[in-house]
């Protein structure tokens, strides 16, 4: 390395370490980390804005049916995902997943390409980028909870996800503003490459997590091999621990509270805006203002608010905001009412329920992190999506209307928010309790030893 490389780490190194709550042994890892995640998170986000636009195009009923779809896929990829972990190892199989993506994307760029966007094609390109998001990202969280041990997790969960949170933001402001040059079909090429520049971030990663020692920090080393295991682990694993279990039905509260917002956002912007970009740009524009909120709050607060007040107060604080907000929208209804509480849903699910969320799983086994974790984190999740699409039609076409699907969401953030103080207190035992102790928490009668 160079003088004025050496020079340049250097200063990143001594900016992180002020801004943030990061040693300096452990800035190569968390700036791979942060990259990996911007230029992940920026793909995705980048294409998010053409997926809603699509919902509006197909309607509400039928975007309602395609969550169902949704949810069989991310039923069926689970097996699937189970067998690639059981059998290969993380370097070959992690940036391969990457690279499937942007091969995916820019196909279907080329089968938007000219503006026209047919039914078929519109269907699959919103099951697929549903399925997708959720799995790549409990995939990089749980390759980060083997690199990191539960104490760092606290300190640099927050900053890591700022990398996602500012690529969230770099991707929607993009398409933002060339969406009227390029069109659809150019937004879907541009996301294919960021999750190319993602690959190489992986493999920068990739390479410290096999090369790290003990004097680096972080979890212990572990050999780059399949996991091996059973192919349907991750249902068995929830099924046998209550903690996991609370995890479960914590992300069921979340998805259920987020659908609910999802589907009015659909009827409002659906009534106030006509044409098909300006719909674009209205979702690209409430999501870069949302990942400007999330970021700043995660690279100064999240880190620092775990760690003084420990994961509960992540997990607890947002649902009691949201009770607040669904209230509001139930009262008044305007879009510019559900614009403000679906910015603040959004920003503060990213800067605090997210990493709380992650921290949960950091005192139990590698098998529990990959497996349970990608169970709870896509199918559970989408089937939440799928249930509590249909409940909201079922709400909103009854007497109730849209005032009664507020009311709904007020009723499960409650709830939410007692869950998640339970799961932060259990956090705190598990984490304290020694390694074999919290390592067993998925089977609640371990053999003596």
């Amino acid at each position: 390395m160079s003088t004025e490389q050496g020079a340049a780490s250097r200063g990143l190194g001594r900016l992180l370490t002020r801004i943030a709550p990061i040693e300096p042994r452990e800035v190569s890892a968390v700036v791979a980390a942060f990259c990996l995640f911007f230029f992940m998170w920026a793909g995705y986000f980048a294409v998010r804005p053409v997926r809603e636009t699509i919902g509006t195009l197909l309607g509400r009923d039928q975007v309602a049916d395609l969550w169902i779809v949704t949810a069989l896929f991310s039923i069926f990829i689970i097996p699937l995902y189970g067998a690639v972990v059981a059998r290969f190892r993380r370097s070959i199989f992690l940036p391969a997943i990457y690279g499937l993506v942007a091969l995916v994307l820019a196909g279907i760029g080329v089968a938007m390409q000219g503006g026209h966007i047919s039914p078929l094609l519109g269907k699959t390109f919103y099951v697929f980028i549903s399925v997708v998001n959720l799995f790549l990202i409990s995939m990089f969280w749980s390759f980060l909870l083997e690199l990191f041990e539960a104490g760092q997790t606290k300190r640099l969960f927050g900053v890591i996800a700022a990398g996602g949170s500012a690529g969230a933001l770099a991707g929607p402001l993009v398409s933002d503003i060339s969406v009227g040059a390029i069109g659809n079909s150019g937004i879907l090429y541009l996301g294919a490459a960021l999750f190319v520049a993602a690959i190489i971030c992986q493999r920068v990663l990739l390479g410290i997590w096999s090369q790290r020692t003990p004097t680096q920090g972080g979890a212990p080393a572990q050999p780059d091999r399949p996991i091996g295991g059973n192919l349907f682990a991750g249902v068995t694993l929830i099924l046998r621990s209550p903690y996991i279990l609370g995890i479960a039905l914590f992300v069921v509260f979340i998805s259920t509270v987020n659908t609910l917002l999802y589907f009015e956002q659909l009827r409002l912007v659906e009534i106030t805006f006509t044409e098909t970009t300006e719909r674009t740009r209205v979702f690209a524009r409430l999501d870069w203002i949302v990942q400007t909120l999330t970021v700043l709050s995660q690279i100064f607060l999240t880190g620092r608010i775990a760690q003084k007040f420990g994961v509960k107060a992540l997990l607890t604080w947002v649902p009691v905001a949201m009770v607040i907000g669904f209230l509001s929208i139930a009262a008044i209804g305007t879009f510019g009412v559900l614009a403000v509480v679906f910015v603040l849903r959004r920003a503060c699910e990213y800067a605090f329920i997210r990493p709380g969320r992650e921290m949960l799983w950091a005192p139990l086994d590698k098998e529990t992190k990959y497996k349970a974790k990608n169970t709870v984190d896509v199918p559970i999740y989408r089937g939440a999506d799928a249930v509590a699409a249909q409940v909201n039609n079922l709400v909103a076409a009854s007497g109730a209307g849209a005032t009664g699907v507020a009311v709904l969401g007020a009723l499960v953030a409650a709830a939410w928010g007692v869950l998640g103080w339970w799961l932060g207190k259990r956090n705190e035992t598990l984490t304290a309790a020694p390694a074999e102790q919290s390592t067993a928490v998925a089977e609640p009668n371990p053999k003596p030893t």
